[in-house]
């Protein structure tokens, strides 16, 4: 090993009065140049509870509030609900026919723990879940980085059996507890050492402020393009670290015991944008200082309940969970659409972030080593099939984005179980044919470098 590289590693962290923070890879202390092999593969799940609107093709609401895009694989259009995803349409894929098997008579009430699983956990009863996609990857990298993965929910800890706040599940099916506190996450990437070290952080603006020198003298030490890699990187630290605060209101104000149809709050819904947005810049700082390779995050729990079901007011509606409820009252398709077009929007900002960021190894950019999944258990009120679900990235993966994708029979145009708002529809007798989820996940496993050929108990993969 020469001495640069010696200097530093992949993985060392500035350090200064007790904190340390994670950097990116600078190619000043590579030795030679970056293979495929050093490249970061990254998986991130975005997971939202109550499905999305799926009106009938003879409501005026079909056209522009209905969640899937209408048309072909290449010609597709977006309705009003994705259509801020058309500047990345060259970078999404979007999927319809694909389901759990065992879960497609779960009411989507109690459907969220197998996501990513796809675990027969049934409706009631006895409870077993399995290991989830994303640990199935974190544990085949776990020594590549500081932290296995990164595990976050707007509500915070697991919740219960068929209520889960976590998508994630370890090898034997015990739920990961999900981070919801955005101070909880940045100290991963700040750790105090001690207890001197701690109060002089809470007495500094910025945690940066005590690593300033440390950082300039590092500076010197830099390639012209590592010194660019490095401002870049600090001030998106320091950025995201300024919001804490704000972001932290929000999570913390209480939840009045109320009608959940009046739920008012302190915090403003501006607020509960801030909040959203500094959850997925925290994603983006882990996986910009490599600090891990996998995450999740939950927006709450299904069936409503927690700060989650609060975060339609940042788009001026009420409680999201009841926005399902309510889609036959005027204005109801639209006003479900507005709020998933507005979970759309964020996950494009942050994969337009990772798309605007030159990989630190040199091999494109973050987005084209990284495959992000959002989606849902539930497509039409409660109806544990044909999820929604839409990825991004991983062209460096081997995935060939700026497709609609639709598998299985029957329900090419999406009308099966579309209009439902009651229970009946969900028990109702579904005749269409969908492909297991599990498909796509031995496909992301497999682009993601792990030898297999089955997940979830069924083997096979997509081609796609």
């Amino acid at each position: 090993m020469n001495n640069k590289s010696a200097l530093l590693s992949r993985r060392t962290y500035l350090q200064g009065t007790g904190v340390a923070l994670a950097l990116p890879w600078f190619e000043t202390f590579a030795l030679g140049k970056p293979n495929a092999n050093d490249t970061p593969k990254r998986f991130v799940s975005i997971y939202h509870p109550d499905g999305v609107g799926l009106p009938l093709k003879k409501d005026p609401a079909w056209k522009d509030w209905s969640w899937f895009p209408q048309g072909g694989e290449k010609d597709f259009q977006l309705t009003k609900v994705l259509d801020v995803l058309e500047p990345l349409r060259s970078d999404i894929t979007i999927y319809s026919g694909l389901s759990h098997p065992v879960a497609r008579k779960v009411h989507g009430h109690s459907n969220a723990d197998q996501y990513l699983t796809g675990a027969p956990i049934g409706g009631h009863g006895a409870y077993q879940n399995t290991i989830s996609l994303d640990q199935a990857y974190a544990e085949t990298i776990d020594s590549l980085t500081r932290h296995s993965s990164l595990v976050m929910s707007t509500n915070g800890g697991v919740g219960g059996p068929r209520g889960a706040q976590t998508q994630s599940f370890n090898r034997e099916g015990r739920a990961i507890p999900a981070m919801n506190k955005p101070k909880q996450i940045f100290d991963m990437l700040f750790v105090t050492s001690n207890k001197d070290a701690a109060a002089r952080l809470a007495r500094s603006k910025s945690a940066l402020d005590l690593l300033i020198e440390n950082t300039r003298s590092l500076g010197n030490q830099l390639s012209k393009r590592d010194q660019e890699t490095l401002k870049q990187y600090l001030d998106a630290v320091r950025d995201t670290e300024l919001k804490l605060v704000k972001a932290q209101k929000w999570i913390d104000t209480p939840i009045p015991q109320v009608d959940i149809r009046n739920l008012h709050l302190n915090a403003e819904p501006k607020e509960a944008k801030l909040y959203f947005q500094t959850m997925y810049e925290l994603i983006y700082l882990a996986f910009l200082s490599d600090s891990t390779r996998v995450a999740t995050f939950q927006l709450g729990r299904e069936n409503g309940e927690g700060p989650h079901d609060l975060l339609s007011l940042a788009v001026g509606l009420g409680a999201a969970h009841h926005l399902t409820h309510e889609v036959k009252k005027p204005g109801g398709w639209k006003n479900l659409g507005t709020y998933n077009r507005y979970q759309a929007q964020e996950f494009g900002r942050f994969v337009q972030r990772l798309k605007d960021t030159p990989e630190p190894t040199g091999k494109g950019n973050m987005l084209d080593n990284t495959f992000a999944m959002h989606g849902s258990a539930s497509s039409s009120f409660h109806l544990s099939r044909n999820y929604p679900i839409i990825s991004a990235g991983g062209k460096n993966l081997g995935f060939n984005n700026g497709r609609y994708l639709k598998f299985g029979k029957g329900n090419e145009d999406n009308q099966a179980g579309a209009g439902i708002d009651t229970d009946s529809g969900w028990q109702g007798k579904v005749e269409v044919e969908e492909l297991p989820l599990t498909k796509l996940f031995v496909t992301i496993l497999q682009r993601l470098g792990v030898e297999t050929n089955s997940f979830g108990g069924l083997t096979g993969s997509l081609s796609i």
